[in-house]
């Protein structure tokens, strides 16, 4: 039976800063359980996959058991169910709500972290399996029981016509068809298997679209790799780039973060033209995989190929003539010297980076690509080095287990969820319910604050060091991540919402927090936030915006949008107006003036950021919805409410013409490809997005204007809540680079309990006590 072990890094290879608080770790015990709990999660395997064509997501079943059991939180409340016209009491509203904040409690960790899945992406998974079958490790990391539970994932995940999408609700798409099938074969199935022939559907489809050749770009990389296609068939990734003075826009420095991490290890890996030794199985994938013959296929035109299913960002004009050049007469003559000593050159700082990248993160990397990228990157130079050993160490950490199996994840959001479960139940106002759950959790947060340097070296300051903190970036003292400290990436809406969630804290009794953190610590929080903002008044995500926005032109990625440098964000910026307004109204004393104009440009950003009918685009979340929300909020941070703005006005206009006949809110994630609002098929309601809109209407003064529609979405709130005091997993409703859509598995407890504290506390109270 599969258990999570929490906060454990017993292997020798592994590193902390802060004693692996937030480490969540799945690992296999055949004599874990009892009968009943095999039972039980069975139960629930065949429950997801008798039902995978109408909900997509996990529910996070066999954690959620596990947790409820240690916990040992009653769950008993019965549950309300009111009448289409049954008024909305504050004591059936309190029942629902106390039911809510119950179950969210039971899923904290011992350490205070919310152990939750954040995954979804269908290529994640086989480019670790590529990396580990690289490694030759494949059978060493991945036991029997991790690669079963993988191929079921795999086709559980499959959809009707035999292919693989970008996501879990995602049309086929030749790159996650290709890769998920290779990922079958290399995990030991057979020609014939899954269910139904399976994996014959799968090779059908691949075939039916063209072959491999017509993979997008990443694809090509990856089965470039195992040699499963030619080097020749790629756009050159040349790392003579690295060796670019920063003032140039094109030096990677200058190169959105993500990028930049993932740029850095292909472009070693492409200037080596790196190959794994040929196995017998790659030799059968070939000829499983293509048209025609290997040995005919004309890489240069599969260079250029890309099925058009899989085309989101297709190549500028600019980009290919840039790309043709490098093909047709640069990389020939990187093979001549002395071109060839400043390709030597360009690998040996591409590795350095590459070390840089692995230490400051503790060998987690920045995701998962990354992750699987620096692995093979590292053999490939040496495969007997220590740095290997570590990235194998840490593989378990991006391992997730559900109801439908093992998947890779995008790496944790431990920090995140946590701190969106925090401020949940602090809006329930139910002190009797908080026990210990926020101490711990304010435990957790203070434990989780990126110290200057600690998540970045694992040794002694030199000039290396010194030279790469600078070619990175800038000092992210006092900020969060949004997984866990030692992997050690700043993010400005993570560490907006830890500083929020610790201010609440600060104005509790010491009986329920517990412990106080030094002022210093918020401190720190603020000036790191501040490094972020942009002139326009906006605030970024990791990194202070520095390159021009015309270099997206030059995206050669094909599937993915706004990836080539780092912007602001509407999204980000509400998150850090939040915060630094409840830290000025607390801490006046510090940088106050500054954070008074901060503050000022933040909200001038956000209000030109909305569209003309009263929406704002998303960035992290699906997606119009998700932004009006998180302004709404931000705004009336700041005193701005429908009785005082225009903007604010035609943002709740916005959301309430969008409010369903069940009375609540339903978005498709295809508002993010395309730029358009979209709801969902069937017109479906959706109960995180219900939740994201009332918090917005009711923070925005939505009831005194009219408090209809809340109690409307109130209502379909409650009567959809599940015994336990859950809410159903519906369709996903995290965003990213307009195509990658995530799976919070948190968000579906979350924002309804929250929804339903700020309901009763700002709707029902001040009707009941007028």
């Amino acid at each position: 039976m599969w258990k999570l072990e929490v906060a454990e890094g017993h292997d020798p290879w592994l590193l902390s800063t802060n004693d692996f608080v937030g480490r969540q770790v799945w690992e296999f015990d055949p004599d874990l359980g009892t009968p009943e709990e095999h039972a039980e999660a069975e139960k629930a395997r065949e429950k997801f996959s008798q039902n995978q064509f109408q909900v997509k997501a996990s529910s996070d079943v066999l954690k959620n058991l596990q947790l409820i059991k240690e916990n040992g939180i009653d769950l008993s409340i019965p549950s309300v169910r009111l009448g289409d016209r049954e008024e909305i009491t504050c004591e059936k509203a309190e029942i629902a709500l106390r039911k809510a904040v119950r179950f969210t409690s039971a899923l904290q960790a011992r350490d205070g972290h919310r152990p939750f899945e954040f995954s979804a992406l269908l290529f994640e998974q086989p480019f670790l399996v590529i990396a580990l079958y690289i490694t030759g490790t494949l059978n060493t990391i991945l036991s029997p029981e991790h690669q079963r539970e993988m191929v079921r994932y795999i086709y559980n995940h499959q959809n009707e016509d035999g292919g693989w999408g970008f996501h879990i609700e995602s049309h086929s798409m030749m790159l996650c068809t290709a890769l998920n099938y290779v990922s079958l074969r290399l995990l030991g199935e057979e020609l014939e298997g899954g269910k139904d022939g399976a994996v014959a559907k799968a090779r059908k489809w691949i075939l039916d679209h063209g072959g491999v050749t017509m993979i997008s770009i990443w694809g090509k990389y990856f089965l470039s790799f195992i040699g499963l296609y030619e080097w020749s068939g790629c756009n050159p990734v040349p790392p003579e780039c690295l060796l670019l003075p920063s003032f140039l826009p094109f030096s990677t420095g200058n190169l959105w973060c993500y990028f930049r991490t993932i740029y850095i290890p292909l472009a070693y890996l492409y200037g080596k033209k790196f190959v794994a030794p040929i196995t017998d199985l790659v030799i059968l994938l070939s000829e499983e995989l293509y048209i025609q013959p290997y040995g005919e296929v004309d890489w240069t035109k599969a260079r250029i190929s890309c099925l058009k299913k899989d085309l989101y960002k297709p190549h500028s004009l600019v980009e290919n003539v840039l790309s043709s050049v490098l093909y047709y007469f640069a990389e020939p003559l990187s093979t001549h010297w002395p071109f060839s000593k400043l390709r030597e050159k360009a690998l040996a700082r591409a590795m350095r980076l590459i070390r840089y990248e692995d230490e400051h993160t503790g060998y987690l990397t920045h995701a998962y690509v990354e992750k699987s990228l620096n692995m093979i990157a590292n053999w490939a130079e040496d495969p007997n080095q220590d740095s290997l050993k570590r990235h194998l160490a840490t593989v378990p950490d991006y391992l997730w287990v559900s109801e439908d199996g093992m998947k890779v994840q995008n790496l944790g959001s431990q920090l995140w969820d946590s701190v969106f479960a925090t401020q949940a139940i602090i809006a329930s106002n139910l002190t009797d319910e908080y026990g210990s759950t926020l101490r711990k959790a304010f435990n957790f947060i203070k434990l989780s604050q990126v110290e200057f340097l600690s998540c970045r070296l694992y040794k002694p300051y030199n000039l290396i060091s010194i030279i790469l903190l600078f070619y990175f970036g800038f000092n992210t003292k006092g900020a969060w991540t949004i997984t866990v400290k030692d992997q050690g990436w700043q993010v400005s809406d993570c560490t907006a919402e830890a500083l929020k969630t610790l201010l609440l804290f600060s104005q509790m009794p010491a009986d329920i927090v517990g412990d106080t953190i030094e002022v210093e610590q918020l401190y720190e929080a603020v000036d790191f936030l501040l490094t972020l903002q942009s002139e326009n008044g906006g605030f970024s995500a990791w990194e202070p915006v520095t390159s021009p926005q015309w270099m997206e032109m030059f995206n050669p990625t094909e599937t993915f949008g706004g990836v080539m440098v780092e912007t602001e964000y509407v999204d980000c910026t509400a998150s850090v107006i939040q915060a630094l307004a409840l830290f000025s109204h607390l801490h006046p004393e510090y940088r106050g003036k500054e954070i008074e104009t901060s503050v000022a440009k933040a909200t001038h950003y956000v209000e030109n950021a909305q569209m003309a009918d009263g929406s704002w685009y998303g960035n992290w979340g699906i997606c119009y919805t998700y932004a009006a929300y998180i302004v709404l909020v931000a705004l009336a941070a700041v005193g701005k409410t429908h009785r005082n703005s225009e903007v604010v006005c035609k943002g709740c206009d916005f959301l309430l013409s969008k409010q369903l006949k069940s009375g609540g809110w339903g978005e498709s994630y295809l508002s993010c490809r395309n730029s358009e609002y979209t709801p969902l098929d069937g017109n479906r309601s959706n109960l995180v997005q219900t939740a994201w809109t009332m918090v917005g209407l009711i923070r925005a003064g939505q009831a005194e204007r009219d408090a209809t529609p809340l109690h409307q979405a109130a209502r379909l709130l409650i009567n959809s809540q599940l015994e336990s005091g859950e809410f159903p997993q519906q369709e996903i409703t995290g965003a990213s680079v307009k195509t990658s859509m995530l799976h919070y598995a948190s968000y579906r407890n979350i924002f309804p309990l929250w929804a339903l504290g700020e309901y009763r506390k700002h709707v029902l109270l001040p009707k009941q006590n007028t």
